[in-house]
């Protein structure tokens, strides 16, 4: 569980936040200040910047940026992201990825800040964490697993596999992302469409969110982050 320091530090960490109408409160980045609200976890040289309003992972392995803020559930992600195809060593078209509402059960109060990873896939095995991946397999696959603590277990119900060409990324085209955790519903959104939905009766209420990616270059802007 999160303790009480740990939750006073992520409310500290968070300079954008704001109340929004209806009592909501709204957070994020618009990557215009550097890195100063992340930590990456990364195999190799990953160059990473935030300027110009645009998040850009340019990675010859794996790497995870995780948000500094802890989130409580009920709580909306969002952002537009996109796979680079300009050319670069890296520019696969591939892995637009991410964790929410992860912790990590190996840490005192749970917080995935709590010890540092090394980028590689299989060290997020001991999270409990939802995921999705879209694109990836080199843009084969669009998954998304909730994660149960355990090594060498990501559990992928047969509805949250996409296979099909429609579900899959578009060399340099943006596209809008939710992730949404309310109550025992867990959801992911693609352009304001519903991509995959959950009912979980254990749901993970609280935890950090994490932009993953592996052999290839994204980028990322518009990061809003609603609680409520």
């Amino acid at each position: 569980m999160f303790n009480r320091r740990t939750m006073l530090m992520s409310l500290m960490l968070a300079p954008v936040a704001a109340r929004a109408d209806g009592g909501r409160t709204v957070s994020g980045d618009d990557f215009r200040g550097g890195l100063e609200q992340w930590r990456m976890e990364a195999i190799g040289d990953a160059r990473v910047s935030a300027r110009d309003g645009i998040l850009d992972i340019d990675a010859p392995a794996g790497v995870t940026l995780w948000f500094l803020p802890a989130l409580v559930a009920p709580v909306a992600i969002r952002y537009v992201g996109r796979a680079v195809a300009q050319g670069g060593p890296h520019d696969a078209v591939s892995d637009v990825n991410a964790f929410w509402m992860a912790t990590d059960p190996a840490v005192p109060d749970g917080s995935v800040l709590g010890r540092r990873r090394s980028g590689a896939f299989e060290d997020y095995d001991r999270l409990k964490t939802y995921y999705v991946g879209i694109g990836g397999n080199r843009n084969s696959t669009t998954r998304m697993r909730r994660y149960v603590g355990r090594v060498g277990e990501r559990p992928l119900l047969p509805d949250h596999d996409r296979l099909a060409k429609a579900d899959m990324l578009i060399p340099n085209a943006w596209f809008a992302i939710g992730l949404i955790a309310h109550g025992h519903h867990i959801a992911v959104e693609r352009d304001g469409a519903p991509l995959f939905e959950m009912d979980d009766p254990a749901p993970y209420r609280r935890g950090h969110f994490g932009l993953r990616t592996t052999q290839s270059h994204i980028q990322v802007r518009n990061l809003t982050i609603t609680h409520g």
